[in-house]
């Protein structure tokens, strides 16, 4: 079983505009079943800690309605972690989850931004989807480089944000902000599903592709627990080889004796 931390934004209206926001409840929701299914548990944090505020729920979605009743995950985002104070060494994942709000709050959190390097550094995995990916920005690892310079990473597109009609409203593009820190901004049509995997750092576009991002964590997570056992079936033979050596030694230092 793995640790997952998923963060969510603290920003409950758009900018000056009056709409309220939040996270985004189907990137939270569907990820949430995969992580969930395959057995791994799932913690909560925030940029100001409390409880998050969320976008609607979409009622007909059925993921998204067992995610706001299950009593486990309603206990968790009732008083969530400020970003801050989180020990990043007991997680084995940070899940960032979209939503409009996380453009005003993700970037300039040195406290997300600690949390995802450490984790990161530490061998950990690195999810977001949509608007999360605006908590990679700023990112620098212990060799230096930002943690999306060079890498593929999927996020909103400036497409998407002209359909949904908030281009006036954002306080910028997440597709340009990435490009200006180094990262290959991929993309798929508008609201169409795209995730991208590079090495350790795993993005999706929209919600359409929060599933998808869970789904590829979790073969990464497949092929880490593989490894483990591996390494811990080849320490048991080490193990038992040495045990066997020293029983060897002990009969023949007892025939010696006799003769």
């Amino acid at each position: 079983m793995k640790k997952i931390l998923m963060v969510l934004t603290s920003v409950s209206e758009l900018g000056d505009t009056g709409e309220k926001t939040g996270y985004n409840v189907a990137e939270a929701a569907h990820p949430w079943k995969v992580f969930k299914d395959s057995g791994h548990f799932v913690d909560f944090a925030s940029i100001k800690g409390g409880q998050p505020p969320s976008d609607e729920v979409d009622t007909d979605d059925p993921i998204q309605v067992a995610f706001t009743k299950d009593e486990t995950t309603r206990a968790g985002l009732y008083n969530t972690a400020r970003v801050d104070v989180i020990d990043p060494g007991q997680y084995d994942a940070v899940y960032l989850v979209g939503g409009h709000g996380t453009m005003w709050d993700f970037p300039d959190s040195e406290g997300l931004q600690r949390l995802v390097a450490s984790v990161y550094d530490a061998g950990g995995l690195v999810g977001a989807v949509c608007h999360g990916p605006a908590g990679l920005l700023n990112v620098e690892l212990e060799n230096g480089f930002r943690l999306v310079q060079g890498r593929d990473v999927a996020a909103f597109t400036n497409d998407e944000e002209v359909a949904a009609g908030k281009d006036k409203v954002i306080p910028f593009f997440l597709a340009d902000r990435l490009e200006e820190q180094g990262a290959r901004h991929v993309s798929a049509g508008v609201f169409e599903e795209k995730v991208a995997v590079d090495e350790r750092l795993v993005t999706g576009q929209n919600p359409a592709s929060a599933a998808g991002v869970a789904k590829e964590m979790e073969k990464l997570f497949a092929q880490v627990i593989h490894q483990e056992k591996a390494e811990e079936q080849h320490e048991a033979e080490a193990l038992r080889a040495e045990k066997d050596a020293e029983k060897t030694a002990k009969k023949q230092a007892a025939a010696d004796t006799e003769h």
